[in-house]
């Protein structure tokens, strides 16, 4: 183990006190904090170490001062309160360790948000870890390119009702919200209260990424320009508690036989099981064995059950057949040859669905191929 001696040699300590000019302390300073963090000091040593750390603080030097913040900021051995100072001090110095410095309590940058300006919010709100202690502050006092930094960062911890505050405090920003919209995981009711606030674009994306509730996923698939973003099927293959959505699209009369005609075309087989179990108020396991290991018999059985109209049997007999025969290699591909195969099954059958639905399938069809087409297009190009 190195020794203060090899650490922090005499003659740098010299250099560093009665240097000449600052440079000449800059250097020194260099070099003794890189032999600080680089050694394995012993308690006592690190005692000497910090007081040397306080001297480098308070010099009046600007370069001193910097070497100090540049070199040490990843480090543990800097004093709290030459952090603190270090802190306060020109933005060149402040802002080295206050982008990463683990000395800072989050308290402590609680209160440089709150007190400190601009430009050091937005370097707190980049830090590779922000509490929720210190995004509250941002929140509350923070401008506005701080809070999108923030937002932006999904290494900091937000409680769902500050992030329901940045809502509030910047509704007509695009950055802001936008920051919001494409954090890794958010909470359904900021969600929902993006989804009118946003742009196309990235309203699209919080529909494709995070859920909604049941309400919102009907209100939106509705309305006949909101249904080019999204569609209720899709909805239901992304919902967590497929047996709540079920019930809850039940008791809103929405659980129609389209909805669930659609929903097999989407290939969402447990979203189907449950309706069917819903419709027919039978167990989901029974329901399970009558549509998949009953026999021919089972599904017309369950379905009948269900009150679900006669003439739309035949395609949800291809749909559940299509299902049984395909055969998935856990490829890329097989979401998209089940749905294809499906969409082709249906429109092939003699007694098919209503004309809304066969032209709904169509519309699938070509979007599947659409997909397929530009995914062969970029390969190409690769």
């Amino acid at each position: 183990m190195a020794t203060t001696r090899a650490a922090l040699t005499d003659e740098d300590i010299r250099t560093l006190v009665k240097g000449a000019t600052p440079d000449e302390r800059a250097v020194a300073a260099h070099k003794l904090c890189r032999n600080i963090d680089r050694y394995e000091l012993t308690d006592e040593e690190r005692v000497q170490a910090q007081e040397i750390l306080r001297v480098m603080a308070a010099d009046a030097g600007e370069l001193v001062r910097r070497a100090l913040a540049v070199t040490l900021k990843n480090s543990t051995i800097v004093p709290r309160d030459v952090a603190l100072r270090l802190a306060k001090d020109v933005e060149s110095i402040a802002l080295p360790m206050l982008s990463s410095s683990p000395v800072f309590t989050d308290e402590d940058l609680a209160e440089i948000v709150r007190l400190g300006g601009p430009v050091r919010q937005v370097v707190i709100a980049k830090r590779p870890r922000v509490s929720q202690t210190v995004t509250n502050a941002i929140v509350e006092y923070g401008v506005e390119r701080a809070v999108e930094a923030a937002c932006a960062n999904d290494n900091a911890d937000f409680a769902d009702r500050a992030l329901a505050k940045v809502i509030e405090r910047f509704e007509k920003s695009e950055r802001v919200l936008a920051a919001v919209a494409y954090r890794a995981a958010l909470p359904m009711a900021v969600t929902e209260k993006l989804i009118d606030l946003v742009s196309e674009e990235v309203r699209d994306h919080l529909l494709n990424h995070h859920a909604l509730s049941p309400d919102l996923a009907l209100e939106i698939a509705m309305g006949a320009k909101e249904r080019a973003t999204i569609d209720l099927v899709d909805q239901a293959g992304r919902a967590p508690d497929v047996k709540s959505f079920v019930s809850h699209l039940h008791k809103h009369e929405r659980l129609s036989a389209s909805l669930l005609l659609r929903s097999l075309a989407h290939g969402h087989m447990t979203f189907f099981e449950w309706s069917l179990a819903e419709l027919a108020s039978v167990p989901h396991h029974r329901t399970w064995l009558m549509i998949h290991d009953a026999g021919p018999l089972g599904l017309r059985a369950i379905y009948e059950r269900a009150g679900l109209p006669a003439r739309l049997f035949p395609a949800f007999r291809a749909g559940v057949d299509t299902f049984h025969s395909m055969e998935f290699d856990g490829g890329a591909k097989d979401r998209e040859r089940f749905q294809e195969r499906m969409l082709q099954r249906f429109l092939t059958q003699p007694a098919n669905a209503a004309r809304e639905d066969v032209e709904y399938l169509l519309e699938k069809m070509d979007r599947i191929s659409h997909e397929a087409r530009k995914t062969v297009r970029l390969a190409e190009t690769a």
